[in-house]
């Protein structure tokens, strides 16, 4: 017998046809991009072990066309890995917005959590209404209207795209004022794929909560923590895109993902998975997510992002943190499917 959101092997064949959903990669694209095709094999591999017939579509921002594709395959539903439309992050809420449209059901956060958990700005101005702690922050209108700016760190980081595109090692900057950070940001306008704000930088340690949807409440998967080893004095500790993705570079090399802790962190993480929780229930998230944090030396958290439909390559943290709690990957996207509402979903 079928377990649940096992295919019966009773069931017709329209019933078992998934659609895996990505982004198309463009020639020479980069290491993050890439990544789009191992999380498309994970979830093929995981779907087929649970019985369905999963085929892989790419999208571009030809909606009409993706239409067109997805009404020829006609699934029972799509496995959402959408992370950009032709390398544009801002785009990335109009597949689940189509796919609402045609009311074909799919995985992970609806229309509306993609935008609101997508656009950085617009999320710390969610997290503020909330409750929710985040870095103070300011876009390029705010600091037109400033005349001074008290002397602090920030980072300099892109509204839309994610996998930390454009932090390097010069991430953390120490601006003279409110012009010396706009000229910062105009630099870096185009590293950062366009729009961009400035985030206060919290120093302290870094932490990443994963949370798994398929039951009445999302299950929080062991927090980890994101441990620099061996930087240097004077080296910002960032995890910036050569630490995620550059496999020769020093920064990946001594950044490691740590799921143990001292009796004494007991208190610190109970309030990195209430404040989880609270994000998972203000962008009103479905399957699965990541939340990352910053925790200052007096042991407050800080939300640096809210990630709905993180990444679900075998190396990731979404991965290791399943797998520190027992779950490999079919059981993973057992639950992602089993989380999955109807199509046009509200934002609560």
């Amino acid at each position: 017998m079928a377990g649940p959101f096992e295919v019966n092997p009773a069931t017709s064949d329209a019933a078992r046809r998934v659609v895996i959903l990505i982004d198309r990669l463009p020639p020479g694209c980069t290491p993050d991009q890439q990544d789009a095709l191992r999380q498309a094999e994970t979830a093929s591999d995981a779907l087929s072990s649970l019985g369905y017939q999963p085929e892989l579509v790419e999208a571009t921002l030809n909606l009409e066309r993706l239409r067109e594709d997805l009404c020829l395959a006609a699934p029972a539903f799509v496995f959402n890995l959408v992370e950009s439309l032709e390398g544009r992050g801002c785009f990335i809420h109009l597949v689940p917005g189509l796919l609402d449209r045609l009311e074909i059901p799919y995985t992970g956060a609806g229309a509306d959590a993609v935008y609101l958990t997508s656009h950085k700005v617009v999320a710390k101005r969610i997290m503020e209404a909330a409750g929710i702690p985040t870095p103070a922050y300011f876009t390029r209108e705010g600091l037109l209207r400033l005349e001074d700016l008290e002397e602090e760190a920030f980072i300099v980081k892109s509204v839309w795209e994610h996998a930390s595109v454009g932090l390097g090692d010069d991430a953390v900057v120490h601006p003279r004022g409110p012009r010396h950070l706009l000229d910062i940001m105009e630099q870096r306008r185009i590293a950062l794929g366009g729009m961009s704000f400035a985030e206060r930088y919290i120093e302290g340690r870094e932490f990443n909560l994963a949370l798994l949807g398929g039951d009445d409440r999302p299950m929080v998967l062991p927090p980890a923590e994101i441990r620099f080893e061996e930087y240097p004095p004077g080296k910002a500790r960032v995890v910036d895109y050569r630490a995620k993705w550059d496999e020769s570079s020093f920064e990946y090399a001594h950044t490691q993902r740590c799921f143990t802790f001292d009796d004494a962190d007991a208190r610190v993480l109970e309030g990195l998975e209430a404040v989880a929780r609270a994000c998972w229930e203000a962008f009103g998230l479905k399957g699965y997510a990541r939340v990352d944090f910053r925790v200052d030396r007096d042991g407050c958290p800080w939300v640096l992002e809210v990630n709905a439909n993180p990444c679900l390559s075998p190396d990731a943290g979404f991965a290791a943190a399943a797998a520190r709690a027992g779950l490999d990957r079919v059981d993973v996207v057992r639950r992602i499917v089993a989380d999955m509402g109807a199509p046009g979903r509200p934002f609560r």
